[in-house]
C-alpha cells in the first residue's frame, strides 16, 4: 500500500511511485497511435466511411461506460476495505487473546506458564499461516517455526494449517480444563476469542476465494477498448490534431480506472495498492512477543511509499 504525504501540485504530475501509469502506458500509447492514424487519413475515411455523427453519441456512450466503471470500482474498493477491516478485528482478537491468557493462565506455575507459550506461538502460527494462504505461499512451511515439533510434523496433511493451529490451541486449552487449571467460564471466555480469529480466517477466504464476475468485468474492458479505438473518429473533424491529446486522456482514465479496480479487488496480493498484510502480520508477532515478555520487533516502514 501507497503511504506518503500528499505532494505538491507539480510532484503530483509525475508522481509514478503507486500509479498505474506504467502498466497501462501500452494501451495508451496504441490508442493514441490509432489517433494520430486516424487524423493522418482522414481525407480518406471520411469519404468513405459513414463517420459523421460527431461528438454526440461518443459523449453518451461515455457517460454510460463511466457510470459502469465507477460502480465496478466502488465494489472493489469495498472489498478492499472489507479486507483491511477483517485484518483489524484479526489484531483486536489476537490482542484480547494475549490479555485473556496472561489473566487465565499466569507465570506463578510452570505447567501455566508452558501452556500459555504453547498458546500463544500457536496464535502467531495461525497468522502466519493465514498470511501465507493469503499471499499464494506455503502455510504450513510458514506456520511450523511457532508450532510444537509434535504438530509440525502433521501440518502438510492438514487441509488448513491455520485451522489446524487453532484446534490445536482449543484441544490444548480442553485439556487444562478437564484437569480444573481453567473453569468453564474462563474456557467459554477463551473460545469467544477462538471463534473470532476463526471468524476472520472465513471472511479472508471468502473475499478471495469470490472475485467480482468475470463477464461482468470483461463486458466493461471490451467496452472501453472500442469507445477508445472509435472516439478519433468522432473527434478528427473538430480536433484535428488536437484528437491524440484528448483520445490518450480518455484512454487514461477509463484504462486506469479499470487497472485500479483490478488490484483493489484482490487486496491480499502483492501490487503497490493492495494492503500491507506483512506489516499487519507484524503487528500481530509484536503482540505476541510482547505478552511472552520479549523483545517486541520494529513496525515495517514504507520503503519509498510502499508499506508491504
Amino acid at each position: 500500500m501507497i503511504v506518503r504525504p500528499r505532494p505538491g501540485a507539480l510532484a503530483i504530475l509525475f508522481a509514478l511511485r503507486g500509479s498505474i501509469l506504467p502498466q497501462i502506458a501500452p494501451r495508451v500509447v496504441a490508442i493514441t497511435a490509432v489517433a494520430c492514424l486516424v487524423v493522418a487519413t482522414e481525407q480518406g475515411w471520411a469519404r468513405t466511411l459513414p463517420l459523421h455523427a460527431g461528438i454526440g453519441p461518443f459523449t453518451l456512450i461515455g457517460l454510460a461506460l463511466s457510470i459502469f466503471l465507477s460502480f465496478r470500482n466502488n465494489a472493489c474498493y469495498d472489498r478492499w476495505w472489507e479486507a483491511r477491516k477483517v485484518w483489524g478485528s484479526l489484531i483486536v482478537e489476537a490482542r484480547g487473546l494475549a490479555r485473556l491468557l496472561g489473566a487465565l493462565l499466569p507465570d506463578d506455575e510452570a505447567e501455566n506458564a508452558a501452556m500459555r507459550r504453547r498458546c500463544l506461538m500457536r496464535l502467531a502460527g495461525f497468522t502466519h499461516a493465514l498470511h501465507a494462504r493469503l499471499r499464494g505461499q506455503d502455510a504450513a512451511a510458514a506456520a511450523a517455526p511457532h508450532l510444537p515439533e509434535a504438530e509440525r510434523a502433521r501440518l502438510p496433511a492438514c487441509a488448513s494449517p491455520a485451522d489446524a493451529a487453532l484446534a490445536n490451541l482449543a484441544a490444548d486449552l480442553g485439556a487444562a480444563l478437564r484437569q480444573g487449571r481453567l473453569s468453564d467460564v474462563s474456557f467459554g471466555l477463551i473460545e469467544q476469542k477462538l471463534a473470532g480469529l476463526s471468524g476472520v480466517q472465513a471472511a479472508c477466504e471468502r473475499i478471495q476465494g469470490t472475485p467480482l464476475p468475470f463477464a461482468y468485468t470483461l463486458l466493461l474492458y471490451r467496452t472501453a477498448w472500442l469507445y477508445c479505438l472509435l472516439l478519433p473518429f468522432g473527434l478528427a473533424e473538430s480536433l484535428g490534431w488536437g484528437t491524440p491529446v484528448a483520445t490518450a486522456l480518455v484512454a487514461y482514465t477509463f484504462f486506469g480506472l479499470d487497472t485500479l479496480g483490478d488490484e483493489l479487488e484482490e487486496p491480499f496480493g502483492t501490487a503497490a495498492n493492495d494492503l500491507p498484510l506483512d506489516a499487519l502480520l507484524r503487528v500481530v508477532d509484536g503482540v505476541v512477543q510482547d505478552a511472552l515478555g520479549e523483545p517486541v520487533p520494529p513496525p515495517l516502514k514504507p520503503d519509498r511509499y510502499w508499506l508491504r
